[in-house]
């Protein structure tokens, strides 16, 4: 029976940060691994702020080994006095008032990543315990919250010469999907870089006592710097002298002006490596800055081209895309009051910012084309390689359209094709060989599981350009079977199944052709994993009898308790060494069921983590593969590419 009744008793209104603990993923962006690091970052950017603003030189981070954070910076420290219309302590303010911060004042910061005023107060109240020691007028003042709330008044524990401000929380572990994920400490340790790099005045030390690491950072070079740190990394080689820009801009008579510094090169790589900052912020996912850039530089370099020659008159203009081929460019632009998309901050959304960019970079980029012909001569004719190889790229793509493998409608011959095309509901299985194959086939619901054994060698994305990947059968059927083609060709709309689950053995081999499938997603079909549609299988380690069960076992771990609960029993283990030793029953039962399977969905939180990721597994260079085998070997958990 339906009750009519609709008054003020079904209004709830809440107070103070007990919206942000109802509600967490609308301040930090989730409740997985992203939105628990989002929190640190609050912190050590409001710390940073005080530096950017000329208040703080130095920046101190410790990860402790209970999973609690220390942040502490040398700046004016949170204002502790009394709170003209709040009648208490602006710190008690500032930690439990949403919108409550020095953001808000131009006078106190021109500049500043932490803009909407809601960070520390957010982190407080997703926090089990905080506590913030604030240095300032020869006092240390100390307040401490649980879950938000003030234990009692902030007081006066001591004497001190230093300024600053100590914050150190531990997240609540109720707040997030899995109860006992960690601060992901790479994660920290790559940002604390990046800010060194983009501040070269600024020290930083990083202390992770899980790992008995500890790290200073200083990077007098700046973005010069920061852009061989990512050449070395990812062993990229320069065949143009590296390019700086740095200029100002004013929006507005009486506004404070934008402050670009850029740094550009281009490699011998296919690839583009754009990585963007606003106010020391990461912008992931690019914005208005960026498509300034990248307008002015396609423009002036077809402009320039013609006038060097490079390009003639019956020549078509260069696309954005053979402009920005090879191309590493390392951008920070400082703005006042900048416009982010969401609160994480990963796109910037103010218009203002793309005329500035265009601006600067036109105005330089003129002058140094004038000035130095030769070296511009050489980037156009790399530019001039890059469309080229587009266009034979595109041949061939044409070549293979008249051949009828994408658009036809003659799917994979090894394909088992399921009965339902609604995206909600299909998945293809793109497994391991035909002995796991034929197993799947039996195993599946045909209704909405298709499965796809792989047959012959896959190719590594990696190290082969489109070209070579369009004569490779594997990865022609692959395509075929998934409908979105690949490459610049790529379109999602035509993905045939909402899940593609990769299901191979839990053995070296496995691991192997996983990696090789991922790279290819990554490299050329890069939408499929930002959507969400890439999954991996996790088929158990372990089968055992015992009290007349059978018990499938994912883990050594697992295992081990299993063997503690009945070690008083008698049991038989069979371990799998592949999928092929399953029969279809147990292979159902365990991988492909959807009330029973574990999957792990292959997500991008880091673009520029994963582009580094993936060329260490599949690059060249053995030594960096065998470190981060040896350094992530113990993550289980989830797959971040």
């Amino acid at each position: 029976m339906l009750n009519d009744e609709y008054s003020g008793e079904q209004i709830k209104v809440l107070k103070g940060l007990e919206p942000v603990r109802m509600r967490p993923g609308m301040y930090i962006g989730s409740t997985s691994q992203a939105g628990l690091n989002h929190m640190v970052y609050e912190i050590i950017d409001n710390g940073i702020d005080e530096h950017i603003n000329g208040y703080a030189k130095n920046l101190k981070v410790v990860l402790n080994t209970d999973d609690s954070v220390e942040v502490t910076d040398d700046g004016r420290g949170i204002p502790v006095d009394m709170h003209p219309t709040e009648k208490r302590s602006t710190l008690e303010v500032v930690m439990t008032v949403l919108h409550a911060g020095g953001k808000f004042d131009k006078k106190a910061y021109k500049v500043s990543g932490g803009l909407h005023g809601v960070g520390a107060s957010v982190v407080n109240a997703l926090s089990e315990y905080m506590i913030v020691k604030v240095f300032q007028n020869g006092k240390i003042y100390y307040q401490k919250y649980l879950k938000g709330v003030p234990e009692e008044p902030v007081k006066v524990i001591g004497d001190t010469d230093k300024k600053g401000t100590y914050i150190k929380f531990k997240p609540d572990a109720d707040i997030f999907e899995d109860r006992e994920i960690a601060v992901d400490a790479h994660s920290i340790e790559t940002r604390l870089r990046e800010i060194a790099f983009l501040n070269p005045e600024l020290t930083i030390e990083f202390e992770d006592k899980k790992k008995e690491k500890h790290l200073t950072f200083h990077f007098s070079g700046g973005l010069k710097e920061f852009l061989e740190f990512n050449l070395k990394k990812k062993k990229k080689n320069a065949i143009s002298e590296s390019i700086g820009i740095s200029g100002a801009y004013q929006v507005k008579k009486g506004e404070p002006d934008m402050q670009l510094d850029l740094e550009m090169v281009y490699t011998n790589s296919d690839e583009t490596s754009i990585i963007s900052f606003v106010n020391n912020i990461r912008t992931i996912d690019g914005g208005e800055h960026e498509s300034g850039f990248k307008s002015a530089l396609t423009r002036l370099c077809n402009d320039y081209a013609r006038k060097y020659g490079v390009l003639k008159e019956k020549d078509e203009n260069f696309t954005g895309d053979d402009v920005r081929e090879g191309l590493v460019a390392i951008l920070h632009l400082k703005m006042a009051e900048p416009i982010f998309e969401g609160q994480t901050k990963g796109k910037l959304g103010s218009k203002a910012a793309r005329e500035a960019v265009n601006q600067i970079v036109n105005e330089y980029l003129t002058i140094y084309f004038d000035s130095h012909p030769k070296e511009s001569k050489q980037i156009f004719e790399r530019i001039k390689i890059a469309t080229k190889r587009r266009l034979a790229a595109k041949r061939a793509r044409d070549s293979v359209k008249r051949k009828s493998i994408f658009e036809n409608s003659t799917l994979p011959g090894k394909l088992a094709d399921c009965i339902s095309k609604d995206l909600s509901e299909s998945e293809i299985f793109i497994v391991e060989g035909d002995s796991a194959g034929g197993n799947a086939k039996q195993a599946r619901d045909r209704y909405f599981q298709a499965i796809l054994p792989l047959r012959g060698k896959i190719v590594n994305a990696e190290k082969k350009d489109l070209l070579r990947l369009l004569k490779n059968d594997t990865i022609v059927n692959i395509t075929t079977a998934l409908g979105t083609s690949i490459g610049d060709e790529f379109d999602i709309s035509k993905l045939r199944y909402g899940k593609i689950i990769i299901m191979t053995d839990a053995d070296v081999d496995g691991a192997h052709i996983r990696t090789l499938l991922l790279t290819l997603f990554y490299k050329y079909m890069r939408k499929l994993i930002e959507n969400g549609n890439v999954y991996i299988a996790v088929p158990p380690l372990y089968r055992i009898e015992v009290d007349r069960k059978q018990i499938y076992l994912f883990s050594e771990d697992e295992l081990e308790v299993i063997k503690e609960k009945y070690k008083d029993k008698k049991w038989k283990l069979q371990r799998y060494k592949g999928l092929g030793e399953m029969n279809p029953e147990q292979l159902w039962e365990t991988t492909m069921d959807v009330d029973n399977r574990k999957l792990l969905r292959v997500k991008i939180e880091d673009l520029e983590m994963a582009d580094e990721t993936i060329n260490i597994l599949m690059g060249d260079d053995p030594s960096l593969r065998r470190t981060f085998i040896e350094d992530n070997a113990y993550k289980v958990k989830e797959l971040d590419i």
